[in-house]
């Protein structure tokens, strides 16, 4: 594609309806961004000039058209202890080498490492986040008047309702105008945007961080930029495979990579915390029609609007607005087929997407999650491909003779099925091992060969391999040694 048709696909596309998106992205995002802050230790405006800044430079430089990055938990989390023991210009320099972790990672190609994320994780990973979000909500449902829960409903109603009458408009977008106009109107005293903290009514500057430029500096950083960067670079991922899912296109993840770390190198230069993609703001921008680059854009720079240029107005926006659009992405995000899914799919898939929900809503931490769901996943493979190998046993008419017939995966998952089913010291004078349906993967593969091979030489016996294919017969030339000519000295290796 041409680079003129590139800046019109992703620009110029529908540009009313990227817009109002982006907008809708932008209120949601304000309450988020406070939130965040106050979990990281640090003022409101650290999140939200984050937010702004995040939201900007990834609509440029990302890999994942209309999926929103800003400050997020998730990253949040992890700088509380830094910002405690050494104040907040250590989490300044810690987001700058995030970014430098980052963009290393992207060129390294480390995105590959999402082919090793099963369905059932992804599948738990979305379900984990939608049950979050919606418990996010809790605190400004728990205590309140009746007012609010009226509210957080009438908005729902308008949002699932409004499309029925004209898609021209964002259902979310339309359900926090009515509502806020309502309570501005009527004095309706609820929760506001205001009262979650004070709106900067500066815009962001350039700031170098004010650190001893020493080694010192480094090894208190360097460790939290590292976490910063995998949790960044993981939820990153996995939200761009879900928002390919939702549009059924496919994105660059080497460049998402790459641009979530220019954009968190950027954004420690302005006085800002690190942050990576948001799920939920990024289902927002999908249900409102958000597709582009432009939504995403629109949606760093109306939130800078709404803070500096209408701070006031947007202080009186209505909390139980933003709750009922909350509840709505957690409802659209949730996989309602899973429930359905739990009889038909087999077992182990299941026990993997259970798990990987339960311990992030245990631990709020995703990347735990999805780690364990990876790891049980890869011992479920393992076990499976394990259970495949078949090993065959004859003797000869005359018994003199044990053949043994191997088929199948020869790893280190099932090499010590073929390690139990050998028969040592046995009255035989000669053994057969036909591999000629198996294939070799690993050096524990060949280690198994060499001990049983050397063992039964040891015992006197003749033994011959036959059947490695070419693939197999390389590794062992290379790593086996029941073939060298030392090996008759009895030195194993493995």
């Amino acid at each position: 594609m041409s680079f003129a048709s590139a800046i019109k696909r992703d620009w110029l596309t529908n540009p009313g309806r990227e817009a109002l998106s982006g907008l809708v992205v932008a209120l949601a995002l304000i309450p988020e961004a406070i939130g965040f802050s106050i979990i990281a230790g640090v003022d409101p405006a650290v999140g939200l000039y984050a937010s702004f800044s995040i939201a900007c430079i990834i609509a440029i430089t990302g890999g994942r058209p209309g999926m929103i990055s800003a400050a997020t938990a998730a990253v949040a989390v992890l700088v509380g202890p830094l910002v405690r023991a050494h104040g907040v210009e250590y989490l300044f320099a810690a987001t700058i080498l995030m970014g430098i972790f980052q963009a290393i990672a992207g060129f390294v190609r480390l995105d590959l490492l999402m082919r090793f994320v099963s369905r059932s994780v992804i599948t738990g990973f979305v379900n984990a986040l939608a049950i979050l979000i919606f418990m996010a909500q809790l605190p400004q449902l728990t205590g309140v008047g009746w007012e609010t829960y009226a509210l957080v409903l009438a908005g729902l109603a308008i949002i699932y309702l409004f499309p029925r009458l004209t898609t021209a408009l964002p259902a979310p977008l339309v359900s926090i105008v009515i509502l806020s106009a309502f309570t501005m109107l009527t004095g309706t005293h609820v929760n506001t945007v205001g009262d979650m903290g004070q709106l900067p009514s500066a815009l962001p500057t350039f700031h170098i961080p004010h650190v001893p430029l020493t080694f010192q500096t480094l090894t208190i950083i360097a460790p939290y930029s590292a976490a910063m960067a995998a949790v960044g670079l993981l939820e990153s991922m996995m939200t761009a495979s879900i928002v390919d899912d939702m549009t059924e296109t496919r994105s660059d993840k080497q460049r998402e990579c790459v641009g979530q770390g220019i954009a968190n190198f950027c954004t420690g230069f302005i006085g800002a915390m690190g942050g990576c993609a948001m799920i939920g703001q990024s289902v927002i921008n999908i249900k409102s029609g958000g597709r582009r680059r432009l939504s995403t854009m629109v949606a760093g720079v109306m939130l800078l609007v709404l803070m500096v240029v209408l701070g006031p107005l947007v202080s009186r926006v209505p909390m139980p607005a933003l709750v009922a659009v909350m509840v709505f992405v957690s409802i659209s995000t949730f996989r309602w087929r899973s429930f359905m899914e739990l009889r038909h799919h087999p077992l182990p898939s299941t026990v993997v997407m259970l798990v990987t929900v339960v311990i992030v809503v245990w631990t709020h931490d995703l990347s735990k999650g999805v780690i364990a769901g990876v790891l049980l996943s890869g011992i479920f493979f393992a076990a499976k491909v394990r259970n495949l190998v078949t090993i065959e046993m004859s003797l000869s008419d005359d018994g003199r003779e044990r053949r043994y017939t191997i088929a199948g995966q020869i790893f280190f998952g099932s090499t010590d099925r073929i390690m139990e089913s050998a028969i040592f010291r046995e009255d035989v004078d000669r053994v057969t091992i036909d591999v000629s349906h198996a294939h070799f993967w690993d050096i524990s593969a060949t280690g198994v060969l060499d001990k049983i091979v050397l063992r039964l030489r040891a015992e006197g016996k003749d033994v011959e391999v036959i059947g490695l294919n070419e693939a197999s017969a390389t590794l062992v030339e290379k790593y086996g040694e029941h073939d060298k000519p030392f090996a008759s000295l009895g030195v194993v290796g493995h």
